[in-house]
């Protein structure tokens, strides 16, 4: 997995890819995707907060499913007119609450591995009330976020190695 520059340049985040990976498990009973888990805490409810001010997350799985593939035509469209590859660097992320059904995280795969390796997962220990609450008011859920832009993709990623 190669993680935004942004993030590969920062000294606190040297070991990140290493810590996502031994902290990955598969998302459901039969899953074989690993999605790394990561701790609710002060430093990443502020980047995702920050994340939502700037209109960079997208609310739902059938929103993130059209966001990603209007991306991935975009891209196609830029790589057929240019004639070079793009980069092969994590830059959407998927923030999961955990407690989805399993035909949830079923679908959830699929959609990581459609826009591999540019969509990297992360599962939360927080339910989707939780998660719903922070972004979007009290009563409110959110069981899964779409961080859609680089830049608050790399601010998510270095709050899970805050001090």
């Amino acid at each position: 997995m190669q993680l935004p520059k942004t993030v590969e340049n920062e000294p606190r985040a040297k070991d990140l890819a290493c810590d996502l990976a031994s902290r990955a498990q598969p998302l459901w009973k039969g899953g074989e995707l690993l999605v790394p888990r990561a701790e609710l805490t002060p430093a990443l409810k502020a980047a995702l907060t920050s994340a939502f001010s700037a209109g960079q997350i997208v609310r739902g799985l059938e929103e993130a499913q059209s966001a990603l593939a209007a991306e991935e035509r975009g891209l196609q469209n830029v790589d057929r007119k240019t004639g070079v590859a793009r980069g092969q660097r994590v830059s959407r992320l998927l923030v999961l609450a955990d407690d989805g059904a399993e035909r949830f995280y079923r679908n959830v795969e699929g959609l990581v591995r459609r826009h591999e390796p540019r969509v990297l997962a992360l599962r939360l220990s927080a339910d989707e009330r939780t998660l719903g609450n922070l972004l979007f008011g009290p009563d409110q859920v959110a069981r899964l976020l779409l961080v859609k832009h680089k830049t608050s993709v790399s601010a998510v990623l270095l709050a899970l190695v805050a001090r």
